[in-house]
């Protein structure tokens, strides 16, 4: 449920490079950005790291010195929770609603959410692949909270709020700013507990780097414009749960996930997705329940193929954790492992 909105338009102080003209403007012409609030170590104070932290608003967070020279901001509070709370159910009420804003604010120049980091990947992902239309979604958030020395919130907030803004991130779908580096939602991951250049895109690296005087990329812009996936008519999502592999694990975990409803399984598997014979005997029996299984790596990085003999599903360069967003929403249109094989083979 939303909290609150708010809205806050100031002068520009300077213009941006890529699109912007380099002289002062008034704040009708400046761009549009909304900053959604979910909560998260960003929205975070107070005796955070003993597990007692006070919720920040984000009407609170974005006053952020300089900030209001970039872009004319918007704010709402949508959640104000642990990441670790959000899920599914989430991830369609976020993506819908943001659905919703671009196609009744058509003066936005592109969205920011912000977001705890611990699934901050996931959530990106899932947006990715569900967002109407051509205009950008950062996801960003910070490491450390709001109060404490050297806190990186204001800084990833300023970032985000200048790709947002930024025309040239048209049609690249819905990335995540960290550390004055844009990534890919499909490609970063969370690399690091505590520090602060945490975020990382293994063998790929980030999409741009992102400076005082705008915003540098590496690649020109997909130009996509319609979601993978759509949302419509789907009240909720298949389950999927990950089977982590590791030395002398037995089938238990398989076998509770097919017993518990699941209709697809993602092995974090070792190597190249790789499990044990006892975790092998398990998914055999899964598939015969019509389970569809993908093979993912736990290594961090690296390809995992698929398998013709036991039909297995290979991930790809996704991590567990992306693999089984994918597979969440390609069992939303087919149950069947050549079909699901497909949509991984055309995410790659």
């Amino acid at each position: 449920m939303r909290i609150s909105s708010t809205f806050v338009a100031l002068p520009l102080a300077f213009a941006l490079l890529h699109g912007a003209s380099a002289g002062a403007q008034d704040a009708s012409t400046q761009p549009v950005v909304q900053v959604i609030g979910t909560g998260g170590t960003i929205g975070s104070a107070g005796d955070y790291w003993k597990g007692n932290p006070a919720r920040v608003p984000i009407a609170q967070l974005m006053q952020v010195p300089g900030i209001d020279s970039i872009a004319r901001i918007g704010t709402e509070q949508l959640w104000n929770v642990a990441s670790s709370a959000i899920g599914p159910a989430c991830w369609m009420e976020l993506s819908r609603h943001i659905s919703t804003l671009f196609r009744e604010r058509r003066d936005l120049a592109g969205i920011v959410v912000t977001h705890g980091t611990d699934t901050m990947e996931e959530t990106a992902y899932f947006l990715d692949l569900t967002v109407e239309g051509e205009r950008p979604v950062i996801v960003t958030g910070s490491m450390r909270p709001s109060d404490m020395a050297g806190a990186d919130g204001p800084a990833n907030l300023t970032g985000a709020v200048r790709v947002a803004s930024d025309r040239n991130a048209r049609g690249r779908g819905t990335m995540v700013v960290m550390d004055d580096r844009l990534f890919s939602a499909r490609d970063v991951t969370k690399t690091n507990s505590t520090r602060v250049e945490t975020f990382q895109a293994p063998e790929r690296g980030p999409l741009a780097i992102i400076d005082p005087e705008g915003v540098f990329y590496r690649q020109a812009s997909p130009n996509r414009t319609a979601p993978q996936f759509a949302l419509t008519g789907i009240t909720t999502l298949p389950r999927v749960d990950i089977a982590y592999a590791y030395a002398g694990a037995d089938g238990a975990a398989i076998d509770a996930f097919v017993a518990a409803g699941a209709q697809g399984i993602v092995v974090a598997g070792v190597g190249r997705g790789g499990a044990t014979p006892a975790q092998r005997e398990a998914l055999t029996r899964a598939r015969a329940h019509g389970v569809v299984v993908v093979a993912s790596t736990r290594t961090g990085a690296g390809r995992v193929p698929g398998s013709v003999t036991d039909a297995t599903i290979g991930a790809g360069d996704l991590n567990p954790q992306k693999a089984r967003v994918l597979l969440t929403l390609a069992l939303t249109r087919t149950t069947r492992p050549d079909e699901v094989a497909r949509i991984f083979q055309q995410n790659q």
